[in-house]
């Protein structure tokens, strides 16, 4: 894992290069605007820069839910591409969960996109995060150079901070298995077709075994594992 610098974003010369790496991430101008990202920040929320010696390499930022709920929601987090695959993701997380967990926080919730492979088992399997909820076209359809093209939609997932992660459950447990193809960017890219049948192949088996009564117990090399 490489070391990084994660600090809080509170002026607004960082909060403003913050919205330009995440623009640059998405491939979309707008994508997390200067100025809600100050507007939650001046509110106490989590915005944080990710700093490579003086260069910010990337941005997070997430807001408090309701209350009673003790949760915060992780909305968007960016790393320009030169710099993902160094670990940063964990740091991240880790950096984030401490600071929630001393603003008396108890769950971190956040979505991600089913179809990603190495999302799924990062956040399921890495994190032990639990997926709580299918969310079909989410947020709509979306512009930017990532999701542009497919319907957007999400696995909400609970991350538990005071709570062991959870763990692969055992083939005897596992009720089924839900596939998902190595790499759905690429294959947007050069099959789309192929890309939406798998986007309602998915939705379809995850939503049929969540209606009935099974939730996803964990992700491996093989997909989704389902258990009752």
């Amino acid at each position: 894992m490489s070391a990084i610098d994660i600090r809080r974003l509170h002026d607004i010369d960082g909060i403003h290069e913050a919205a330009r790496v995440l623009d640059e991430v998405w491939g979309e101008q707008g994508t997390m605007p200067a100025n809600i990202l100050r507007a939650l920040e001046h509110a106490g929320n989590y915005v944080v820069g990710l700093f490579d010696g003086a260069d910010l390499i990337g941005a997070s930022a997430a807001f408090f839910a309701e209350p009673a709920a003790r949760s915060m929601h992780s909305h968007i987090t960016g790393i320009l591409p030169g710099h993902q695959g160094r670990g940063l993701g964990r740091q991240l997380k880790e950096h984030q969960r401490a600071w929630a967990v001393k603003r008396g926080v108890d769950h971190i919730t956040w979505t991600f996109d089913p179809l990603v492979a190495r999302n799924a088992f990062f956040n399921l399997t890495t994190l032990g995060a639990r997926a709580t909820e299918y969310l079909v076209d989410h947020y709509g359809a979306m512009a930017d150079a990532v999701n542009r093209g497919d319907e957007s939609d999400r696995l909400l997932v609970t991350w538990a901070l005071a709570e062991p992660p959870t763990s692969i459950p055992p083939d005897a447990e596992t009720v089924a298995v839900v596939a998902v193809p190595d790499d759905i960017e690429v294959l947007r890219r050069i099959d789309p077709a192929a890309a939406a049948a798998w986007r309602r192949r998915l939705r379809d088996a995850l939503r049929e075994h969540l209606a009935s009564g099974h939730r996803i117990g964990g992700f491996d090399r093989r997909g989704y594992l389902i258990v009752r």
